[in-house]
């Protein structure tokens, strides 16, 4: 792959090709996961770098292994593991708003059934400080059922959106194999 000109080098070094990779995945070596440690030093790398600041992935190999087939299929199982990653992260953030809308639709039907007795309740209970406290706590419990719902669609799908771009952004980058 051609260098990128003013780009940040992420430089990783590796005794063989397939230090790159998970060894325990069976898959064919272009749709191979990349190993843990690799993929924790380039994404912590890259969450670092300004948003949108150009970067590539080197890769620094020994001259023989740079000269084996699977070392030029390196920028093409990072770009195929990437691109996975934010495809899950992706059926995870539907999962999660799936989550988000059923408890919803409960958080929804218990408030109303919480308001709707904490006023039985105030109309029926004669001493009026035991109504109030029963109204009161009522309507605490209506609100505290949709906490989960407030919670996933205000806060919760964010740091699943970061990671999707994350991912999008590296399988996107260009990924260089250098002998030495």
């Amino acid at each position: 792959m051609t260098e990128v000109p003013g780009a940040i080098e992420i430089a990783l070094r590796a005794r063989t090709v397939g230090q790159l990779f998970n060894s325990f995945d069976p898959s064919p070596f272009r749709e191979k996961d990349l190993d843990v440690g690799v993929e924790e030093f380039v994404t912590g790398w890259v969450r670092e770098l300004p948003p949108g600041a150009p970067f590539a992935i080197v890769v620094h190999l020994p001259p023989e292994e740079a000269a084996r087939p699977e070392a030029a299929g390196i920028g093409e199982a990072f770009a195929h593991y990437f691109a996975y990653r934010a495809e899950a992260g992706e059926h995870e953030q539907r999962e999660l708003f799936r989550i988000g809308r059923r408890s919803l639709a409960i958080g929804v039907v218990v408030l109303i059934a919480c308001l709707v007795a904490s006023q039985l309740a105030a109309a029926l209970i004669p001493n009026k400080v035991a109504a109030r406290v029963v109204e009161e706590s009522l309507i605490i419990v209506g609100w505290v059922a949709n906490w989960r719902p407030i919670e996933i669609y205000l806060y919760d799908w964010l740091p699943i959106r970061r990671r999707i771009r994350l991912y999008r952004r590296l399988a996107a980058a260009p990924v260089q194999v250098k002998a030495g």
